[in-house]
């Protein structure tokens, strides 16, 4: 059986330490806590995918290392086709160092590695299975150009299309808005600044915009991801309405732009009059998962809705803001992804 959800991204090994606060430039302080965990936006939303009951595979490239081997053993027992996970002596596997304090604000530094070296003719091995998928998703931690030719792979073939551009590029390729029939970015990926990557979640046929109040605190008060490809700062619904439309007027059908503690506000050609949905709070242990989790709701929302008919937007966006709630409040990333019960 074919793959219903298929993901062109990125694999990083994630290397985290805990401390009671951030270090300073050139400090040394002492943690409480050390553990390795599995990231890298190409995996979390294949391997949330996978757990909302959707047949999936990730196309992608990891080290010939033991963190490559590792992974590849973890997307095996999240039952993700690995067939088109390539390993490669030329790099090391992508990694991300990162450091939570303990009021959920982190640093993180990552290193690509075999992310980069994902190219076309992987890209033509995997064909056959782009091309029959359900869904495609791809995002910006692999090399652009090659997301790209996914998303062309996929629209030639009638396969829906859902783009994250994280991390944010100022001068991204227009053709990511005519190939993507979801394009998710959030209030970081909207500007002309440097955002933190981050990544969300779409509905069918939906560009999300995802960032969080939550995020507020970790990104110094951020909102730049919207900025990063519009040029207008979303600090309230206004502003996200204001940005939902400029990306409509770009090639996009539905936009979702996804507030974080804030909620989620929705609008589309269809339906120009926006629709919020309020979140609940919690107190944040780790918004980085939040964030891409939102993206794997609507693919695996997506694919089920293909058996069952189409799904209420609004109904998505509520259950959006409540796996928010429940994904910052845990920890680390893809151990905390919950289940389709």
């Amino acid at each position: 059986m074919a793959a219903e959800v298929v993901v062109v991204g990125s694999c990083m090994t994630d290397l985290v330490s805990l401390t009671t606060r951030l270090p300073k430039a050139g400090e040394t302080i002492l943690g409480h806590k050390f553990f390795v965990g599995f990231g890298g936006k190409g995996a979390n939303q294949c391997v949330q995918s996978a757990r909302l009951g959707a047949k999936t595979s990730l196309i992608c490239k990891v080290g010939n290392d033991s963190f490559g081997n590792d992974y590849v053993d973890n997307l095996k027992k999240n039952s993700i086709s690995t067939a088109f996970v390539g390993q490669t002596a030329d790099a090391a596997t992508g990694t991300a160092s990162i450091i939570v304090n303990s009021e959920g604000q982190n640093v993180i530094v990552i290193v690509p590695g075999a992310n980069l070296l994902l190219n076309f003719e992987d890209l033509k091995r995997a064909s056959d299975v782009i091309c029959k998928a359900k869904v495609v998703v791809c995002q910006l931690e692999i090399t652009p150009a090659v997301s790209l030719e996914a998303l062309k792979m996929a629209r030639a073939s009638g396969v829906k299309t859902l783009f994250n551009p994280a991390p944010a590029l100022a001068d991204l390729d227009p053709q990511f808005y005519t190939y993507s029939d979801i394009f998710c970015c959030n209030e970081t990926e909207g500007t002309h600044r440097t955002p933190v990557s981050c990544f969300l979640n779409a509905v069918r046929k939906l560009l999300c915009l995802d960032y969080a109040s939550g995020l507020a605190k970790w990104c110094n008060g951020s909102h730049f991801g919207a900025e990063i490809l519009t040029g207008i700062p979303v600090g309230n619904l206004e502003d996200a309405e204001k940005v939902g439309r400029m990306l409509l007027e770009r090639g996009c059908k539905l936009v979702i732009v996804t507030l974080g503690a804030e909620g989620c506000m929705m609008i589309s050609g269809d339906e120009p009059i926006p629709k919020h949905v309020p979140a609940g709070k919690v107190r944040a242990v780790d918004t980085t998962k939040g964030r891409l989790q939102k993206h794997s709701v609507t693919r695996g929302q997506i694919e089920h809705s293909n058996r069952v008919g189409d799904p209420d937007p609004e109904a998505l966006g509520v259950l959006e803001t409540v796996l928010w709630e429940h994904w910052l409040s845990t920890w680390p990333t893809i151990p905390s992804y919950p289940w389709r019960k």
